[in-house]
């Protein structure tokens, strides 16, 4: 499970809170330039994997690598992260906030300002810049936060639910932003329960379900691995004869045809050709990542049952302080 150019890397981790095993053995690598899918249930462990891959949380057993690394407080400046849990200072201006923000990372206060001045513009809040964070609406309060995790241009960002509270015009303005650092070779964590946003961006994904691995690999083979080969047509005519068939389906947008389990989508399309069929569209269906991931966290063969729950982990200091 070794790639060159991994940036963070998960060797058989293992964490467990008193009794409860969050993390049973968990192998998995995020590789430059990619959008990385880190998928599961509420309470699957993925929150877990993501805080010991900052070093915020210790395993008890394996290993984590960032840049080839082990975690070390130089490489994690380059890395950022947009938590589940948001918060900003009420009382402060926006600017100061992501400023702040840009300091911890290692910029000077000018640079910091500047580039936390560019980011507000580029997520639409630069009228917001002067203004005190408890001002904000959910929404805009969720894209300052987006810009605070971006601004400093981090080789890694880990994005925990990036979609919540912002509208379809602002959502996609967040998978622009997430498309560019691609394009610029970063790589970004995109922890989602929206599984459309996830098929839109990710180039490989993972789901996580009591603590363990149970999907992994390339978006578009994960989905073919877990289809039966189907394909929707519209053909002039009534179709031929098919041997490759199993069943017919009409629906509004074409004809579904269910293949035989040893068919290939390729050899129906000749079939149909040879048979003289004039064929307008072709479409292979695969399995979406929705069916995929209820499918994983249901009903995996493969899954030894969860350990009982015998007791709530202990709490983080900071969010009991926090309270």
């Amino acid at each position: 499970m070794s790639d060159a150019h991994a940036v963070l890397r998960y060797e058989d981790v293992r964490k467990t809170y008193g009794r409860t095993e969050a993390l049973r053995g968990v192998s998995l690598e995020v590789r430059d330039g990619e959008v990385f899918g880190l998928l599961g249930p509420n309470g699957a462990g993925k929150t877990t994997l993501i805080r010991i891959g900052l070093d915020i949380l210790r395993p008890d057993s394996g290993a984590v690598t960032l840049f080839g690394a082990p975690l070390h407080r130089d490489t994690l400046d380059r890395v950022s992260y947009l938590p589940e849990e948001r918060g900003l200072y009420k009382k402060t201006k926006v600017l100061d906030a992501l400023t702040y923000f840009g300091r911890l990372k290692g910029l000077s206060q000018s640079d910091a300002r500047d580039a936390s001045s560019r980011w507000l513009e580029k997520v639409g809040m630069g009228h917001v810049a002067k203004k005190n964070v408890e001002t904000l609406s959910k929404g805009m309060s969720q894209k300052v936060q987006i810009a605070g995790a971006l601004l400093s241009e981090p080789e890694l960002c880990v994005l925990d639910e990036p979609f919540s509270g912002l509208d379809p015009v602002n959502m996609d303005l967040v998978k622009r932003l997430i498309l560019e650092r691609r394009r610029a070779g970063r790589a970004t964590i995109l922890s989602t329960h929206m599984m459309n946003q996830v098929e839109a961006l990710c180039d490989r994904v993972a789901v996580i379900h009591a603590g363990q691995r149970v999907v992994y690999g390339p978006l578009r083979e994960v989905r073919r691995e877990h289809s039966h080969p189907t394909v929707r047509v519209r053909v002039d005519g009534e179709l031929p004869e098919l041997p490759l068939v199993e069943a017919i389906t009409e629906t509004a947008e074409g004809l579904e045809l269910r293949l035989r389990d040893d068919a290939a989508p390729s050899e129906l399309l000749r079939a149909l050709v040879d048979a003289g069929v004039t064929v307008h569209h072709f479409e292979e269906l695969l399995a979406t990542m929705e069916q995929i991931f209820l499918q994983a966290v249901r009903e995996d063969p493969t899954l030894e049952a969860p350990p009982k729950d015998l007791g709530e982990p202990p709490r983080d200091p900071d969010e009991e302080a926090a309270e």
